[in-house]
């Protein structure tokens, strides 16, 4: 996140490269980078002679390097944003040349999803000399929930903790996902408004006391009778709750408590950090390692897994999933 600010950074200020090579896991910064250049690097009026949006499946590396040798037309630059360019992964190497001695006068812009170039090979480091090679990874859970308490902020809102969790399992680490639910949010609520798990519920259709996070915290704090309703409410809408990804968020939280019950420094902080989850959500795992001790969470790990493989049908063929999860829930409190 801090990389993207840089490079937008740097843009304002006039200090613009000639290759801006965008790669990684998470495609939401990369279009982020790439949005700012097509919107901001040229006047409207420029745009319609020396701005072009090429698609990797469409082009060759010849074709990209032609037009980018182009110099622009009544303007001081031009801009070329090559889109899906891993469609390019198998001929991308020869773009070394050009990368070597780049058109000062072109802006060639590269959003290379999902993949990254092999530091080793003379592209990535001839890119790195003349132009800027920027690469992400997928944030981690805790990083989920603080990017959305961020991104809210500077958009001029509050976001509860709770609600940016409830994002998070609903709509999983996939930012652009999120980010379409927070613009739904901005037309609803007026700036300063606090996002709580209220306003989710009513405007975005996840339930606040019917969800993963809440059973999460009801099996942890040992609420039987909470923990069966939720799963009662999840076998009724198998579609939005689908036993895979109830089984993977609680296989997640039991490893977590079993790194929980190893740590020496029980700190919330340090906790936090080990665990990869927001500060807030410490309490959680305070309380659920009371209720259970390592040798339990070792069990309940065999459970998740035994539970997994009944849910993809191996020893459970024709099995109701909300039968499979009351089984597991029987032997979690047991």
């Amino acid at each position: 996140m801090d990389d993207v600010k840089s490079i937008v950074t740097a843009i304002k200020k006039g200090d613009i490269k000639p290759i801006y090579f965008l790669m990684g896991e998470e495609p939401y910064f990369i279009d982020k980078i790439s949005d700012y250049i097509e919107d901001h690097l040229l006047q409207e009026e420029e745009k319609g002679f020396n701005q072009m949006v090429l698609y990797g499946r469409d082009v060759t590396v010849d074709e990209i390097v032609g037009n980018a040798k182009r110099f622009p037309m009544m303007a001081e630059r031009q801009v070329i944003i090559v889109k899906e360019a891993q469609d390019l992964s198998r001929t991308i190497e020869q773009l070394v040349a050009y990368a070597e001695n780049p058109q000062p006068t072109t802006v060639l812009v590269f959003n290379y999803k999902y993949k990254k170039l092999d530091k080793r090979k003379k592209l990535h480091k001839a890119i790195a000399k003349t132009g800027v090679v920027y690469e992400n990874k997928r944030l981690y859970e805790n990083q989920v929930v603080d990017w959305i308490q961020k991104e809210m902020h500077t958009r001029g809102y509050q976001m509860a903790p709770k609600a940016a969790q409830m994002l998070l399992e609903f709509l999983g680490n996939q930012l652009d996902k999120i980010d379409n639910e927070l613009k739904k949010l901005q037309l609803i609520a007026p700036k300063g408004t606090a996002i709580t798990p209220e306003l989710i519920e009513e405007n975005i259709g996840i339930s606040k006391d019917f969800n993963v996070f809440e059973l999460r915290k009801a099996i942890g704090s040992k609420d039987n009778f909470k923990a069966h309703r939720i799963i009662n409410y999840f076998s009724q809408n198998e579609k939005d709750h689908p036993m895979v990804m109830t089984v993977g968020m609680l296989f997640s939280f039991f490893v977590q408590l079993q790194q929980y019950h190893a740590l020496n420094d029980k700190s919330e902080a340090n906790v936090a950090k080990v665990l990869k989850v927001n500060r807030f959500f410490v309490k959680d795992y305070v309380s659920a390692a009371r209720n259970y001790n390592m040798k339990k969470v070792s069990s309940i790990i065999s459970f998740l897994r035994e539970a997994d493989m009944k849910g993809k049908g191996v020893g459970a063929a024709n099995v109701p999933q909300g039968d499979l999860l009351k089984e597991l829930l029987v032997k979690i409190f047991n």
